[in-house]
């Protein structure tokens, strides 16, 4: 049976009382729970369900490990700017390793595609690299001191690019229903949009919401390579929406 609502025990099993954003995502996705199972398994192939696993576990599994990330960039800065040291030898300017980046995530897209089941852990893992490298742009131009808004206007670009091609792969793989891709695509597409749009009127919403591109994609690229890719589109699904519904939320109050 597929239960798509988040439990409060759950939430609070080691103690710890729910956060904000976990508590959003109790409201939002308990709308999915008074779906039935039929509606679920219609939307999603092929057609395995998780028979007591909820989706809660894997919503707050991939919020948790992404946030480990964005918390090791900081944390290992100097690391960071070792790694940049060590790659800006090899000549390739930071808007070079953007493109290389691009190029394992249009892989993984063609992966999804043409690989067949094989595709799930082949795309998966290509995700999982391309991520790295989404990393190491940054170190080097920070090591290079390069910075600057031409890159960082590239990088956004293409992370949008990367983000069309590998759904764009699943959905051509047959991996999960269309349907379901466009909408897990667009509200991806959006969650950026409403981040550049109140940057540029002065509002910041870095690290507001529970499914930034870095848990989105984790979350993907991790079942992908348990052969999950479906649901994995179902989850960036969930988790855009509630980011989404977040940052205008958010952006609203700071305009006023």
């Amino acid at each position: 049976m597929l239960v798509a609502k988040v439990d409060s025990p759950a939430l609070s099993a080691c103690g710890q009382p729910a956060s904000g954003q976990l508590l959003l995502a109790q409201r939002a996705l308990s709308l999915v729970g008074a779906a039935s199972d039929s509606a679920v398994d219609a939307l999603v192939y092929p057609a395995q369900v998780f028979d007591s696993t909820p989706l809660s576990i894997y919503i707050i599994l991939s919020a948790k490990a992404g946030h480990m990330l964005d918390r090791l960039r900081a944390r290992l800065g100097k690391s960071l700017l070792s790694v940049g040291l060590t790659l800006s030898k090899m000549g390739l300017s930071p808007t070079s390793w953007t493109f290389v980046g691009l190029l394992f995530s249009l892989a993984a897209g063609a992966a999804y595609w043409s690989s067949g089941h094989f595709g799930e852990l082949l795309g998966g893992l290509l995700i999982l690299v391309s991520g790295f490298f989404d990393i190491v742009d940054g170190a080097v131009a920070r090591a290079t001191d390069r910075v600057s808004k031409q890159g960082a206007f590239l990088d956004s670009t293409l992370d949008r690019v990367a983000e069309v091609a590998i759904y764009s792969g699943i959905l051509l793989g047959g991996f999960a229903n269309p349907l379901l891709v466009l909408l897990a695509l667009s509200l991806s597409l959006l969650v950026s949009y409403t981040r550049a749009k109140a940057d540029s009127l002065g509002v910041s919403l870095s690290g507001v919401g529970v499914g930034e591109r870095s848990e989105r994609l984790l979350a993907l690229s991790i079942l992908s390579i348990l052969g999950f890719a479906g649901y994995g589109v179902l989850l960036v699904l969930l988790l855009a929406a509630v980011t989404f519904l977040e940052r205008v939320s958010r952006a609203s109050r700071a305009l006023r």
